[in-house]
């Protein structure tokens, strides 16, 4: 499920972007990602943007 959207894979496995905040892992979906890129690659956490 996405940390961001709740958007939920469907059954094949998901290229999805995984974050670890706080040594926690946090999966977001191809769209949340591609809509925070920049704040993602700033290591910027989720909660942020």
């Amino acid at each position: 499920m996405c940390s961001r959207c709740g958007t939920v894979a469907d059954g094949r496995p998901p290229t999805w972007t995984c974050s670890v905040e706080n040594g926690t892992r946090h999966y977001f979906c191809d769209n949340c990602s591609r809509e925070n890129l920049r704040a993602i690659e700033g290591r910027l956490d989720s909660t942020w943007w």
